[in-house]
């Protein structure tokens, strides 16, 4: 594997893209933190409380225009109570084009990452999550999230067995 050098333009470009926008998978990870804020129904005002940072800041973030620190990355996964690679979940092979390392070094090969199986990657079940913690009555919530479980489970799946 051979490095090419890194230009001064790549150095001065501070992860933007050479055209000065932000790296799609910055924008990704920010789309990624929105979601998760967005589950626990938390403002942005509220989450930038608790990184005690501006929430104009934390705008920048969920948007890609300013990119995250690793601590900073680690702080955020606190708070919204998931691990760091929750942000990095379903980056395909095509947003991995846009890592720095595909971007400035020859001959580095892709990484093959499937995410498919994750369920909180399809919209429909995001969906479902919000909805159920927008569920005022809490008995109400528990007993929709029984119901759901019970249908899912195979000794029960009565549902399923007539959908073929």
């Amino acid at each position: 594997m051979s490095y090419q050098s890194t230009s001064l333009t790549h150095r001065q470009s501070r992860g933007k893209m050479m055209n000065g926008a932000p790296n799609p998978i910055d924008v990704y990870v920010g789309k990624r933190i929105r979601l998760r804020r967005e589950i626990l129904q938390m403002s942005q005002m509220d989450l930038a409380q608790l990184l005690s940072i501006a929430f104009q800041q934390l705008q920048k973030y969920e948007k890609g225009t300013n990119r995250i620190s690793v601590s900073r990355l680690w702080d955020i996964s606190v708070v919204l109570k998931v691990p760091v690679t929750f942000f990095y979940e379903g980056i395909d092979d095509e947003l991995d084009q846009y890592s720095p390392r595909r971007l400035y070094c020859s001959n580095t090969p892709p990484v093959m990452l499937d995410f498919s199986s994750d369920p909180l990657t399809q919209n429909s079940n995001l969906e479902l999550i919000i909805a159920l913690e927008k569920i005022k009555n809490r008995q109400l919530q528990q007993d929709i999230r029984n119901l759901i479980i019970s249908v899912s489970r195979p000794t029960n799946n009565l549902l399923n067995d007539n959908i073929d």
